[in-house]
């Protein structure tokens, strides 16, 4: 009989031959991986392409391309998205209005006839309406946004660069394959013969790999790789603009108030120790003037703004709506060609008397205008910036009266001018039905801790104004009789020298109280030490500066102070 043995199997051939499939498995898994970060074809081929600075933002646009007899628009949202956060449909005027830094735009729906910063010009395409979307000519607007447009037909491309970056551009060295990854293994997006230009396109949120550079191909607006040795030279056509600052340290600015309706002091032969800035108060709306301004600068402002700049201060003088013409203010605002005839008029003044800047002061306006003082500002900015002239602003502290408090868009303000200035005053004013201080330093550092919070004001732009004034308070059988203004020269001799004066820590002042007559007298002192205390805020915040309420109100020992404290 014959005798069968069973072959034994090998445990160690076995798992040998486990991890050969594993790694023809891992090795097919690393071709696929790369063959899918290198291959892969996600290129959009059924509409236009937008290319943005070197960025391919097509997926990004929330209407497609509209390109008619080679004239593009691009949608009034996605203007919006790319170019002009504020760009806004003017209804009474049936009119797109659009900024820039430097230009304001009115554009009539359906006409070739445009203003730009309030000068007439004519374009080839008027903006248009599709279904319920707006659509600009972008290409006809490249001098309103800084821009060129390039339409591409062949490949069906539009490149827009900004006229405010770099512009570098290369000779291919010889005939280049254009990849679609720094890679020599991706895919070709693009031949490019020797000899052709190639346009630098790096960005920082795409970097290249060493030996690779980014480009874009001058004649179809294709995004790849080259290798960088394949190329030659590369030669900066443009280089990136800085925008300058128009203002350089810190501000020590004083308003100098005289009434609009009298002439400017003659300050000839004197000098304002830790001043850099003046505000003389020049200008003021007419009342009903649908835009017109009332000015006094006359000959004695000529002078008053001659003397300034002898002395080394910018002069920015206040433009008011004298806090009580709030139904002139609103309807300035609620109409486009009277904010624009207003903006006219500020830069005519500017130019005319060679000012620095101006400063606007719109108080006690309603709540309902909140947007329309932010749109006044939008539009006064770039006719400005085109000038270099500083553009300021003055605002109360938040969470107040609807009328006085509520009736402002600090972040908006606070991202359009060059300076915010925060009038820290009146803490307790002539409405308030309480006696109390004008300005305790914990009331001014809570609002300053708003503005940089809640208000998203970015401290750079931050000035802290002061009051050179207290109030004098009588009070008779629990009820005030009087607020009596006082400005902080005159204290000691409203003050009886017998009377105490009383420390409070966290107002950072002295407090008098007496009896007088059978009248309760208070008063919170504004002096040396009160002011101290509020300039320390400065440095503590790092806030853009300080201002001051008003000339003449002084102590003469205050502009040593802030010399010292500021350093100017």
């Amino acid at each position: 009989m014959e005798k069968h043995t069973k072959k034994q199997t090998n445990p160690f051939k076995f798992l040998l031959k486990i991890l050969i499939v594993a790694v023809l498995l891992a090795v097919i898994l690393l071709i696929l991986y790369i063959a899918g970060n290198n291959f892969i074809r996600d290129d959009i081929v059924d509409k236009a392409n937008l290319i943005i600075n070197n960025s391919n933002v097509t997926t990004s646009l929330k209407t497609d391309l509209v390109i008619q007899d080679g004239v593009v628009y691009l949608s009034k949202e996605d203007i919006a998205n790319f170019f002009d956060s504020t760009i806004e449909y003017d209804e009474k005027y049936d009119q797109i209005i659009t900024s820039s830094s430097k230009k304001i735009a009115s554009l009539p729906i359906g006409e070739t006839n445009i203003q730009v910063n309030s000068a007439s010009t004519k374009i080839l395409a008027p903006v248009i309406k599709q279904e319920d979307t707006y659509f600009l000519p972008i290409s006809e607007l490249e001098d309103v946004y800084h821009i060129d447009v390039n339409y591409i037909e062949e490949t069906n491309r539009v490149t827009i660069d900004s006229l405010d970056r770099e512009y570098s551009i290369a000779t291919a060295g010889k005939n280049l394959s254009v990849k679609y990854k720094p890679s020599s293994i991706s895919r070709t997006v693009a031949k490019v013969k020797q000899g052709d230009t190639l346009i630098i396109a790096n960005r920082s949120d795409l970097p290249s790999k060493d030996g690779w550079t980014r480009v874009r191909t001058e004649d179809g607006g294709i995004l790849g790789y080259v290798k960088t040795d394949k190329m030659g030279e590369i030669n900066t056509i443009r280089q990136a603009m800085e925008q300058e600052k128009k203002f350089e340290g810190t501000v020590s600015l004083v308003w100098d108030y005289f009434s609009q309706y009298y002439s400017a002091p003659d300050r000839s032969g004197t000098t304002i120790q830790g001043v850099n800035v003046v505000s003389p108060s020049f200008f003021r709306l007419e009342q009903a003037g649908k835009g017109e301004v009332l000015s006094n600068v006359g000959e004695n402002g000529r002078n008053y703004i001659n003397w300034a700049h002898e002395q080394g201060y910018e002069v920015w003088p206040m433009l008011s709506n004298e806090s009580l013409l709030n139904d002139t203010t609103s309807e300035i605002l609620r109409d486009y060609q009277y904010r624009e005839d207003l903006i006219n008029q500020i830069v005519d003044f500017i130019v005319e008397y060679e000012l620095d800047g101006i400063k606007i002061d719109f108080e006690n306006m309603y709540e309902a205008d909140k947007d329309y003082f932010s749109r006044f500002l939008i539009e006064l900015e770039p006719r400005l910036n085109e000038i270099g002239a500083v553009l300021s602003v003055d605002v109360t502290a938040p969470d107040g009266a609807p009328n006085w408090s509520l009736c402002y868009d600090r972040y908006t303000i606070g991202k359009v001018a060059d300076y915010i200035i925060f009038m820290a005053y009146d803490q307790y004013g002539t409405s308030s039905a309480e006696a109390g201080t004008t300005a305790g330093c914990g009331w001014v550092e809570e609002n300053v801790q708003k503005f940089l919070g809640q208000e998203g004001v970015e401290k750079e732009k931050l000035i802290l104004a002061l009051p050179f004034y207290t109030r004098f308070w009588e009070e008779q059988d629990g009820k005030i009789i009087s607020r009596d203004t006082v400005n902080m020269k005159s204290i000691d001799n409203v003050i009886p020298s017998s009377v105490e004066r009383k420390w409070d820590e966290n107002l950072k002042q002295y407090y008098v109280e007496y009896e007088e007559n059978g009248i309760t007298c208070k008063m919170w002192i504004e002096d040396e030490t009160s002011i101290t205390a509020k300039l320390d805020l400065i440095e503590e915040y790092d806030l853009a500066g300080a201002a001051y309420w008003a000339k003449d109100r002084e102590s003469s020992e205050i502009w040593d102070l802030i010399s010292s404290k500021l350093g100017i």
